[in-house]
Order: C-alpha cells, then structure tokens, then sequence
C-alpha cells in the first residue's frame, strides 16, 4: 500500500467539494432527518385514548420491557426470563388517579391498568410506567398518556355478573375478555355488548382465597348495551328468582350457558340496571316551624340502689393477699428448716475426702513454690497421705 502526501490530500479534498451537488446535501439532510426521528420514537410517550364510561385496559408486556435492558442473549448466548416489577404512579402524584387502578401478580406475570373514567376524569392523565428488573435491579422508565374524552356510545342497559373461578388479572386479557363477551352475548341475545367495569370481589369486601389449587377470588363483569334486556334476563328481577336464592335451592330460571367452564356466571350474584328510566329526584326536606314541641317536664332517673363491695374486696384483695403469704411460708421452710447444715454434711463425707478438700489450697502453694524455684534447693515433697493409709492399713488389720 502505497502512502499520500500532505499536498495529495489537500488536493483530493478539494475535487471532492467541487463534485458535491445538491443531492449529495439532499441526501444528508435526509439521513439527519431519518436519524432524529428515529430518536424521537423511541423516546416517544405511548399515547392512547379512553372514553367515559367504559373500560380501559392496557397491559404491560414483560417481552417488550425486556429488550430495554442489557442484551445478554447477545453476549453470553443465554435467554433469561429475568423478573420484572412495574410501577406505576400518576406524574408529579405518589399515586395513581381515582379512577385507574394497577395489579401484578407475579414479577413473572404481564402488568394491566384497568379502569373506568367518569364524566369527573375527563382530561388527560399521564402516567410514569417504572420497570425494575429483580435480577440485577436495572430499571426502565416510559410515560403512558390516557387522554379521557367524553362517552362515545350510550349503553342505557346494564348488566352486572359475578364469575366464581376467575381471579381479576386472568380476566383482563384481551383473549378472555373476548370469550366472556360472547357468552353474554347469547344470553343477552345481542352483539352490541361493551365492557363497563371489571372489579375483584376483594375490592367489594370478599375474603381472601387460600392459596390452593380450587380456590379463587371472584370477579364481578359489568357489561352495557343500547338494546333492552332479554326476558331470561329479565327473570332476575321477579320475585320468585329472589326467593330461590334467598333458599339455597335449585335455580329454576337459570338460562346463562358458558362454553368454558370457569367462565361461567352465578346466577343468583346477578343484577339488572337499567338506566333508560328517569330516576325520579330525591324529595325535599320538610320545613318545620323551627319551635320544638314540648315533651312535657323532664324527669330524671332514680338514684341506683345501694351495693355491697364488701365481697368483692374479699375477692379481689384478701384472696390474692392470702394466697401469697401461704407461698411465702412455704417458700421460707424450705430454704431454712430444710437445710442440711455443715456438721451432718461433714459427718456423712469420708475422712480421705475431707482431707482432700481441705490440703487442696496448701498444695497447690507447695506446687508453685517448687515450680518456681531451683529443684536442688527445694524441699522435697510431704507425703501427705502417708499417715491416712497407715491408719487405714491399721483398722482393717484389727
């Protein structure tokens, strides 16, 4: 490879810029353009709409939250199925707004925020969106913004269903939104059916299933419609419905079907509303003159009759009193009358023994001295059990 000099390169450059045209700029300005935008949509908030009164759910992907973090796949050639937290909070606020509400089960589980805006909550709501990765605690932001605009369909027609074997975060996917809506659908006897509100049965005071296989904790589905109910459905507000109920009994007028079994409705949790009729207002108070009426002289109570707390002192203070003065005795014949004194233990313990205990603190002074000084100018050890085992040897001679 051959090298350039300085005045080679000079001159290259300058043929270079006199062969730029306008679409060689053209082109780069292109390429910036292309570049900020692509900037920009990444770091683009998530913008999505909700109309009052209806439901809006949007669900918080764990695979898409993952390509946000470090590509391990990549450089180590592992997928990890790293668990993920989310947080989510209203900008500026702790909290979320009265109206939305958020639930995880698992850090290995989808997030959903679900809710039902009212006429109050028109506006728009932006959300902060946290993802904390559990196993090396990297975290992501993102920014939802839910603009909430007025009612786009009128559903004068209400329906409320509680679902036994459901628990609220295998309800809101769109999937089983899809199934439940098309059991009420043949019930109903319409397809214009739209999801008002779902809500756990924990949020409407019920208790807390077990954590074991069978156990769920409910979820009551209300759905609206502009069309009237159908007389199956009708049925729930007769009297004779009230009363098999009320019974525990066999429901006779139970006409719900549902093509899987753990999204079947209870009958009996079921309620009507129907909003088409004007409801009539509430009546106003009636004006009085101001002036009480006169209930006649006031009588008070009688004094209460006299009591004796004579026993009751007997009981509460005498009795405990008595109880520890007889502890007491006890206690002190015990530790004076039941003593066995020095000269009945003395009497009972052998004389070699006794001789041991009491030589044990002059021996160990002769044993220091004699560790301590010269061996050739110490004195030789006593032989102090020389006269006991003389004695010993004597008596048993005898």
């Amino acid at each position: 490879m051959g090298y350039c000099t300085l005045e080679q390169v000079l001159l290259s450059v300058k043929t270079s810029s006199k062969m730029a045209d306008k679409g060689n700029w053209a082109l780069a300005i292109t390429v910036f353009a292309v570049f900020t935008a692509g900037f920009l949509l990444v770091r683009a908030d998530i913008i999505t709409e909700a109309p009052v009164g209806q439901l809006f759910v949007y669900e918080l992907h764990r695979e898409v939250f993952q390509r946000e973090f470090e590509p391990f796949h990549k450089v180590f050639g592992q997928v990890y199925n790293d668990p993920m937290v989310f947080k989510c909070n209203k900008e500026r606020f702790p909290d979320l707004p009265r109206w939305l509400r958020f639930t995880q089960r698992d850090a290995y589980d989808n997030g959903f925020l679900y809710g039902t805006p009212l006429p109050r909550d028109q506006g728009r709501n932006i959300i902060e969106i946290f993802v904390i990765n559990k196993r090396n605690y990297e975290t992501f932001k993102e920014r939802l913004v839910i603009n909430v605009g007025p009612a786009v369909k009128q559903m004068p027609y209400q329906a409320e269903f509680f679902i036994e074997l459901r628990e609220i975060e295998k309800v809101l996917p769109a999937a089983v939104q899809a199934e439940i809506k098309l059991d009420i659908q043949n019930l109903w006897r319409t397809s214009r059916l739209e999801f008002v509100n779902i809500t756990s049965a924990l949020d409407r005071g019920g208790r807390v299933p077990l954590p074991l296989p069978g156990y769920f904790e409910g979820v009551y589905v209300k759905l609206g419609s502009d069309q009237p109910f159908s007389p199956c459905m009708l049925r729930l507000e007769t009297a004779e419905h009230q009363r098999e109920c009320a019974s525990g009994g066999k429901i006779s007028g139970d006409c719900s079907r549902c093509t899987n079994p753990i999204n079947c409705i209870t009958w009996c949790k079921s309620t009507l509303f129907d909003l088409s009729k004007p409801v009539p207002p509430a009546p106003l108070p009636t004006v009085g003159s101001g002036v009480l009426a006169w209930g006649g002289e006031f009588s008070p109570p009688e004094s209460p009759p006299d009591r004796d707390f004579f026993p009751d002192y007997i009981v509460t203070v005498i009795v405990p009193l008595a109880l520890v003065l007889i502890l007491c005795l006890i206690l002190s014949y015990i530790m004076c009358c039941r003593r066995e004194g020095v000269l009945k233990r003395n009497a009972k313990t052998p004389d070699l023994q006794l001789y041991h205990h009491h030589t044990i603190q002059g021996d160990a002074s002769e044993l220091r001295r004699m560790a301590g000084g010269d061996r050739r100018t110490a004195d030789r050890p006593r032989q102090c059990l020389q006269p006991l085992l003389m004695a010993e040897q004597a008596m048993a001679e005898s």
